[in-house]
């Protein structure tokens, strides 16, 4: 078996979890590759009794890793699909951030995780991808997100005018600082800021969110993730920026945007005593009433 270990910055108050996890894969025999740029980071902080490979891309894990385990936030999990792609690559997130409904697992628990992981208890959660696709193609092979595919302003004055279509068929106009079109997954993050519902991540559904809308009678609207999306943005400086989760671009108006969804899904591992209810009764602090 091989454990590959993605990570970006600690809190030093997280070393010691991290040395932990190290301790107990290398005592057992088990592969590790860490990511380089993690590795170099923390080739002081942390000791290693074997020596260490490195890996800095895709192509060095896709068929050569076992499980993936990110070690931060949610945001830290999200840039793990940059480089599992499509390989299926089963991605276990270990919480050392803040609410983390992605990296769903205590630090605390990361060595019964662990265990769980080599004991066969988990199942894994395939989550499906948004994926944009547009002429100047600023993201490259890259331009699928997890959470959500997002339009804004650049100018913090002004609005956009942002026109849906779904299948050909005019949706509405929104007039608006943004507009999110997110996955099930990404229900409980943007979307969920700006008033959008929470989806259970089987539902194979798109959920169209706008941005501090100027017209208090548009709502979030869900719609099945098998339709297609073309939006048109209007914006004073002929350019508004999109993102895919973390990462993002300036466009130039002109251009069509078409959203659909990912040919290739996520796979998220999730212990056989969690549950997705479970998870947003605790981050949400949902039934926390002396009542209940």
């Amino acid at each position: 078996m091989k454990i590959a270990l993605f990570g970006k910055n600690l809190n030093g108050n997280n070393h010691e979890y991290v040395q932990l996890l190290i301790d107990k894969i290398e005592s057992l025999g088990i592969s590790l590759i860490i990511y380089e740029p993690f590795f170099n980071s923390y080739i002081k902080t942390f000791n290693f009794n074997n020596t260490v490979q490195t890996f800095s891309n895709h192509l060095e894990i896709k068929d050569n890793v076992d499980f993936l385990l990110s070690l931060g936030g949610d945001g830290t999990l999200l840039d793990t699909i940059t480089l599992v792609r499509d390989s299926g690559v089963p991605i276990l997130g270990i919480n050392m951030g803040r609410l983390g409904f992605l990296a769903s697992i205590n630090k605390d628990n990361i060595l019964p995780a662990l265990n769980a992981i080599l004991e066969g208890n988990y199942a894994l959660d395939k989550r499906s991808l948004v994926r944009l696709e547009t002429p100047s193609n600023p993201f490259g092979e890259l331009n699928y997100a997890l959470n959500e595919m997002t339009v804004y302003k650049q100018l913090p004055l002004s609005m956009l005018r942002v026109k849906v279509y779904v299948n050909n068929e005019f949706l509405n106009t929104y007039w608006s600082d943004g507009l999110i079109i997110a996955t099930p997954t990404g229900s409980t993050a943007y979307s969920l800021s700006c008033g959008g519902p929470i989806i259970t991540p089987e539902s194979e559904n798109f959920i169209i969110t706008p941005i501090s809308t100027h017209n208090l009678t548009v709502r979030p609207i869900v719609i099945p993730d098998n339709n297609i999306i073309k939006i048109e943005v209007e914006t004073r400086n002929e350019e508004f920026l999109v993102s895919l989760d973390s990462r993002s671009a300036s466009i130039r108006e002109a251009q069509e945007l078409i959203v659909k969804k990912e040919t290739f899904k996520i796979n998220l591992v999730r212990l056989n005593n969690q549950d997705f209810f479970s998870t947003i009764r605790h981050k949400l602090l949902w039934g926390s009433d002396a009542r209940n």
